[in-house]
């Protein structure tokens, strides 16, 4: 099966490397053609997970995204929420004809607040059928490392994704199939949000014994919601399954969690625009934050602690004030 990359960041490397490691070949987009020199020259990524080495015999690296779309049959898409939809709409619509998409992406379309099956099915008229999930709880330092980690793989027709989760499977990865694909998107989405606010109680000096209080009523919170969102969808309503729970209580404590560590930032004192400066860049939470607060106009669950984030990070609350109103719904 060839495999395609969209992306070039540490979640893109550490699946290449996935895959790769497995013995495949791969075609793989990466924009920026300084980038793919030293890549080839150095055989590993200039910018992210710089460890990972790589044998360039296995690697077909290329700026045209429509190139690499064509070359492949199952087309890994792992490239931030923020700008996916500024990529795939380089690609010609004939291009995704007969292709397998897998979703690696943990956040929502920024324009129109859509999980990327969704995006694809607008602009590409791409069916529920082709489109599969890859998520975690599995960081990317912790891949690199080849720490023994688990990846959940959803999809409609179960056999068709275990058939996928295999290529992934190594000594250091263990695979899951479930067929929640709408759920475990909005798990993902959700435990974002709910670890920068995991950072924002660290830097307010919050201790370990209201942290596990904090993230049980995350978990509660964020089962309310995908029960309202996908209804019935998740198998046996498991959501303490490690897509959803244990993603969630990952990217909350880990010092890998970009989410943790901006938020900590916050908490500490630092302004959005400061926290973004300094660590160059805006976590996934961020604008998960502003889509999720949006989505739920419609969907109407009770979202005290997201909304509450929302406000610390687009209207101004204080995160003392914000974190004070928290204490008051946690049980």
């Amino acid at each position: 099966m060839q495999f395609g990359i969209i992306g070039g960041g540490s979640w893109a490397t550490a699946l290449a490397k996935i895959l790769t490691d497995n013995g495949n070949t791969i075609h793989w987009y990466i924009r920026n053609e300084e980038s793919i020199h030293y890549f080839k020259k150095r055989r590993h990524n200039p910018h992210y997970l710089s460890s990972a080495y790589f044998n360039p015999a296995q690697l077909y690296l290329d700026a045209d995204i429509n190139a690499v779309i064509e070359a492949s049959e199952v087309v890994v898409v792992a490239v931030p929420s923020a700008y996916v939809e500024e990529a795939l709409l380089q690609v010609a619509p004939e291009k995704w004809e007969g292709k397998k998409i897998v979703s690696a992406v943990k956040g929502i379309t920024p324009t129109k607040n859509q999980l990327l099956h969704e995006f694809l099915s607008e602009h590409f008229q791409i069916s529920l059928s082709q489109y599969f999930t890859l998520l975690g709880p599995c960081h990317a330092e912790e891949v690199a490392a080849e720490k023994l980690s688990y990846l959940t793989f959803s999809g409609i027709d179960a056999l068709q994704t275990a058939e996928i989760a295999k290529y992934f499977t190594t000594d250091y990865i263990n695979t899951v199939v479930n067929t929640d694909v709408v759920g475990v998107q909005y798990a993902a989405v959700m435990k974002n949000i709910y670890a920068l606010g995991a950072g924002i109680a660290h830097g307010l000096e919050y201790g370990d014994n209201f942290l596990s209080v904090y993230i049980a009523n995350c978990a509660h919170e964020m089962g309310a919601f995908l029960e309202k969102i996908a209804p019935g969808s998740c198998q046996n309503n498991n959501y303490t399954a490690s897509v959803y729970l244990g993603d969630l209580l990952v990217t909350c404590y880990s010092l890998y969690s970009r989410n943790r560590t901006f938020g900590n930032m916050l908490g500490k004192g630092y302004s959005v625009k400061a926290a973004q400066l300094e660590l160059n860049m805006l976590p996934e939470g961020y604008f998960a934050s502003k889509c999720v607060y949006k989505t739920n106009i419609t969907v109407q669950a009770a979202l005290p602690i997201a909304s509450t984030i929302h406000a610390i990070l687009w209207e101004n609350l204080p995160a003392e004030e914000g974190f004070k109103q928290i204490e008051r719904f946690l049980q």
